[in-house]
């Protein structure tokens, strides 16, 4: 563990600089750890001179937030990867904290304000077993207040659902939307992946589970009313993926998709996932949808993904191809990169509607 030296990181017109004391001479390289481009570590810290602060400067990228951490190696050689000891912001992750700068012109939505006052609900496990996976979900199952258990209410039905609520307020947007009387009462569905990288990744035994186990049981301990437009399905990255795939096994399944930054992995833009152990699976998955001239079953689709990530290529090639085959979709390209909190800043501008074209 290196001595924690003071940092500072703060947008300077169309620059941003950052700058890491180290009056000591402590340490030998300092690189900035990212996600706006590749490769992710890099570039190079400089200085002046031993006991001079390390510098860096970077051009402003096409974002409102940059979350990042610090590489830093110290006189000995050894290599540790922390947040910027000299700045307070962070933002929350499954892999730990990163620091944050925000940009001008970034505000946080309004409701991480207005929803102090929103009743906050009430949570639930369900547990469901799957043969076909041989496994259970622990599904969180949440309740708008003042709701009695068996009443039928929509369905959001989200992947990665604990992390959605732990990292993007989920449950938390979920309240405050239902008190403010912007969409109706419904309730959410927060199922948690088992083998995220082998599940999510267009696998058939999954698709299965979820078609044939996972939703049928959900149905009879939460009711929904009506047909499949009641069921909305919430996804991000790998689990956006999935959700598609499980739409194109079986008809009805959800009424509308709300898919953040899909890993619609295709050989033609997304050479650098060539290592991923499903790649070629999920390339397969793809192609068939960006191949069918038409589906049978198209439900309104809202898809965002960040102005610098890698997936907004294959994003955008979805989005059309969904587009043609007669499904009702958006495209929002947002202002942030691969993480929960874009993904937390998109939901207020982007799902209630989708979730009031179905449920009123």
């Amino acid at each position: 563990m290196v001595a924690r030296p003071h940092a500072r990181a703060a947008p300077v017109a169309d620059e941003v600089p950052f700058s890491l004391a180290d009056p000591e001479g402590r340490l030998r390289r300092v690189r900035l750890v990212h996600e706006l481009w590749r490769p992710r570590v890099g570039p190079d810290f400089a200085r002046a001179g031993r006991g001079r602060p390390w510098t860096l400067s970077i051009p402003r990228p096409p974002v409102d937030r940059i979350e990042y951490r610090l590489e830093v190696t110290d006189a000995e050689g050894g290599v540790e990867t922390v947040c910027d000891p000299g700045n307070p912001l962070r933002a929350p992750g499954p892999f730990g904290e990163k620091s944050v700068v925000e940009l001008p012109g970034y505000r946080p939505p309004a409701w991480l304000d207005a929803d102090a006052d929103a009743p906050a609900g009430r949570r639930e496990t369900l547990t469901i077993e799957s043969r076909t996976l041989h496994a259970s979900f622990d599904v969180g199952l949440w309740t708008p207040t003042g709701v009695r258990g068996g009443r039928p209410l929509p369905l959001l039905l989200a992947h990665d659902g604990p992390e959605y609520a732990d990292y993007s307020a989920l449950l938390r947007f979920a309240a405050a939307i239902v008190a403010a009387g912007e969409v109706p009462p419904f309730r959410v569905a927060l199922v948690p992946p088992r083998e995220r990288n082998r599940d999510y990744s267009a696998s058939a035994r999954y698709g299965r589970a979820l078609v044939s186990e996972l939703l049928p049981a959900l149905e009879r301990a939460a009711p929904t009313p009506g047909g499949p437009e009641a069921r909305v399905a919430l996804g991000a990255s790998l689990g956006a993926l999935a959700l598609v795939h499980a739409h194109r096994l079986r008809r009805g399944l959800f009424g509308g998709l709300f898919l953040q930054s899909g890993s619609f992995f295709r050989q033609r833009f997304d050479r650098y996932e060539r290592s991923f152990p499903h790649f070629d699976r999920i390339s397969r998955f793809v192609g068939s949808v960006l191949g069918a001239a038409e589906w049978p079953d198209p439900v309104p689709a809202v898809l965002t993904c960040g102005t610098v990530e890698e997936n907004l290529a294959n994003n955008r090639a979805v989005a059309s191809a969904l587009a043609s085959q007669g499904y009702d979709v958006r495209l929002e390209v947002v202002r942030d990169a691969h993480n929960w909190i874009g993904w937390r800043d998109a939901l207020a501008s982007h799902l209630p509607g989708l979730l009031r074209r179905l449920w009123e």
